[in-house]
């Protein structure tokens, strides 16, 4: 019989009114608005502060989110939930597409298709989502993204259709 660990692991979490960067991105061209994320100048999404994610890159079709895994990421069956791992890979492939579109115009994801290949755990290094944009029409967009561990394993894969919004 294993007995278990009962120690309480606590973790604080803050982040700032989401409406001051949701009013920016409506106000700006994606790319300039991701930079302005990336440097700091806009807060993060709640999202973003929950899991501990960063825009580390941008450039217009192109995007990098970096990620220290943790065991509060963890499954049950002790490594990183494949939501964690799906929330990055949306993200990347998202704000790639947004990387190129123009004041005003704004996308959402229509669909996620992911393959995980490897797991992630605590110890798997500062993991790399890099998403870029494979086509970008005036209704619809398609974007990939890799997911790799801080070795540069291939740990997920994903494509995303998204729809452009266009006023």
């Amino acid at each position: 019989m294993t007995s278990i660990d009962d120690r309480v692991h606590r973790r604080s979490h803050e982040w700032r009114d989401p409406a001051i960067t949701a009013a920016a991105a409506r106000d700006l061209d994606g790319v300039t608005f991701l930079r302005l994320l990336a440097a700091g100048e806009l807060p993060p999404a709640p999202i973003a502060t929950t899991l501990g994610m960063t825009l580390l890159e941008v450039e217009p079709g192109r995007v990098v989110f970096g990620l220290d895994p943790a065991d509060h990421h963890y499954n049950p069956i002790g490594s990183v939930h494949g939501g964690v791992y799906a929330t990055l890979l949306d993200s990347a492939a998202g704000c790639a597409v947004h990387s190129m579109l123009p004041a005003g115009v704004a996308y959402t994801s229509l669909d996620l298709s992911v393959k995980f290949l490897r797991p992630l755990r605590s110890g798997s290094g500062t993991v790399r989502c890099e998403g870029t944009v494979l086509h970008l029409g005036a209704r619809t967009a398609l974007a990939q993204a890799r997911l790799t561990d801080g070795e540069g394993r291939l740990c997920a894969h994903a494509t995303s259709s998204c729809v452009i919004l266009r006023p």
